[in-house]
């Protein structure tokens, strides 16, 4: 008998354009043309001059996001770039049979959309708000010739692609030639309080993620996510209170990472 394959659409998620008129959901201020404010990882504009600041206010829109709503799609024709104020965004590649890798979680201060902006290839990956996100927006024409116009600017760009080019190599060796799913998740939770003092081995973060999204950041499966995460709390290498982590024991952590 000829073996069938069921191919289950996922869930179409509403995606609306930054320039669409909406209401102030959860709080969040909408507002025309205004300049981005400086955060400690908004590498690209972060100090500019006055007067270029106020050249860049000309060509930003901010723009509110909801929950699950899609800022940009994988295949689609690339509209511009997106600064992260607030909230948080998953860029995820999906496969025709439905599975869904995420490449990496977009935090306040980081951009997303800037490789497909800047070349002008559609873009390889899909946006979503893990939560309520306000974005700074600015359409690929004015951006380029922005980016034209302004040499440091244009340095920092290329140091930005740069990152990202690194950021995924690393993903792929991350995920290629790590050898268990322990591993695999050791090395994502450490990656999330990267940034966090380790005080005595402890350090907090947000878990932003389900079971099964954090799976397809690892390459595993949300049954094995989920015991891995029971283990990693009977052994005492982490605490889980709601969407708070704690890293109880970093050094164990990383012994599992050989």
């Amino acid at each position: 008998m000829t073996d069938r394959m069921l191919v289950i659409p996922r869930k179409k998620r509403r995606m609306r354009s930054p320039t669409e008129k909406v209401k102030t959901p959860y709080g969040l201020e909408v507002v025309e043309n205004h300049i981005p404010y400086p955060l400690p990882k908004d590498r690209l504009f972060r100090n500019l001059p006055q007067a270029v600041r106020a050249e860049l206010a000309a060509i930003s829109l901010s723009a509110a996001y909801r929950k699950g709503e899609i800022l940009f799609a994988e295949g689609q024709a690339p509209r511009g770039i997106f600064v992260i104020y607030e909230g948080s965004v998953k860029l995820s590649a999906n496969s025709f049979d439905g599975k869904s890798l995420i490449l990496h979680l977009a935090t306040p201060g980081d951009v997303v959309g800037l490789p497909g902006t800047i070349s002008g290839k559609r873009y390889e990956t899909t946006a979503e708000a893990l939560e309520p996100v306000q974005a700074s927006f600015i359409s690929r024409r004015p951006f380029r010739d922005f980016v034209r116009a302004h040499g440091e600017v244009g340095l920092r760009v290329a140091e930005t692609l740069s990152d990202i080019y690194h950021a995924t190599y690393r993903e792929v060796r991350y995920l290629g030639l790590s050898g268990s799913a322990e591993g695999k998740l050791a090395r994502f939770l450490l990656d999330l309080t990267a940034d966090q003092d380790h005080d005595h081995g402890h350090a907090r973060a947000k878990l932003i993620l389900t079971h099964e999204e954090i799976a397809d950041v690892v390459g595993t499966s949300r049954e094995t996510v989920t015991r891995l995460f029971a283990e990693f709390k009977r052994k005492r290498l982490v605490e889980v209170h709601g969407s708070r982590l704690l890293i109880v024991n970093k050094a164990s952590l990383q012994k599992l990472l050989a």
